[in-house]
């Protein structure tokens, strides 16, 4: 099976800063630090660093060429990682001293990509192959309607979550919806883990659900099954990559036919290795540290 990631490619300025600033604050970071980054590109080098063989399909600007070259390290496929005249995308991110953070996110270059490139994107997939995305790149419902179209089978984690993503988004073609607890309860109106879940089945029944929790676990259901994996203790020092290195670790372990509950247990850990480092992609572990952190 190949998996295809439709993802953006970012440039991280990462704040570390005493509080997370509010309204009509002003505030002294107490460092600046610069880390290749996006959602798209942070879910590709876990999948990567689980073993999985994937491809990458984005655009960048010419600041972002170290973000090519850091897929290749990784052994990722970049023949669709296109340049464009705009900047590449960017990432604002206040860190506070618990490891919590907030970000900004500017499109750039992941705004650029037409229809006619995801066109081309698509035809290295064949029925039944795995194309990944978020929402940080243009055409997202056009990207999964295609797939869907073509017997793809499709994983989208809806961050952030949009106006559009909330009227008219094509959330039916979808196979495995990555989402956190705050991204839940917006597609759904629901709070609580169970009536998330609950309400998503009883609107989409044949669509198989990852419902992350933070230090509270994880969920994975569909209409035949609900399974809970508590989340590993661990202090957290940065969680910007921590649901992205969660979705890329659980795939990997689900094209290899793990169970779900297995799924959830590498795909908790990788996450919490995740969280005890600073920055994004450099912040994601390898299969190997995994294992360990397992056993």
């Amino acid at each position: 099976m190949k998996i295809l990631n439709y993802g953006s490619l970012n440039i991280d300025y990462t704040y570390k800063v005493p509080s997370i600033v509010k309204p009509g604050e002003t505030i002294h970071a107490d460092a600046l630090a610069k880390h290749p980054g996006g959602k798209g590109l942070n879910q590709s080098i876990a999948l990567a660093r689980a073993g999985a063989s994937a491809l990458h399909a984005g655009k960048i600007g010419a600041d972002g060429q170290f973000l090519k070259d850091l897929l290749k390290e990784n052994h990722i496929g970049t023949d669709f990682v296109l340049l464009d005249t705009m900047p590449s995308g960017q990432a604002i991110i206040q860190v506070d001293p618990d490891g919590q953070n907030c970000i900004i996110v500017y499109g750039g270059a992941n705004m650029q990509i037409t229809k006619d490139d995801i066109d081309t994107y698509l035809q290295a997939l064949s029925p039944g192959d795995l194309a990944l995305c978020q929402n940080e790149t243009s055409h997202v419902d056009y990207f999964i309607q295609q797939c869907h179209e073509k017997s793809i089978k499709v994983a989208f984690n809806p961050s952030p979550i949009t106006a559009s993503l909330l009227s008219g988004f094509p959330i039916n073609c979808v196979n495995y919806l990555f989402i956190n607890e705050i991204e839940g309860s917006l597609l759904t109106k629901k709070n609580e883990p169970e009536e998330i879940i609950s309400a998503l089945l009883e609107k989409y029944p044949e669509m198989q659900i990852i419902l992350t929790l933070g230090d509270k676990g994880a969920y994975y259901a569909d209409r035949h099954q609900c399974v809970f994996y508590p989340a590993f203790t661990v202090k957290a020092v940065d969680t910007t990559a921590a649901g992205d290195t969660f979705t890329g670790y659980f795939l990997k372990c689900m094209t290899e036919g793990l169970s779900y509950a297995e799924c959830l247990k590498y795909a908790s850990a990788a996450s919490s290795i995740a969280v005890g480092r600073a920055g994004a992609s450099s912040s994601i572990p390898y299969w190997d540290e995994v294992i360990e952190k397992c056993n």
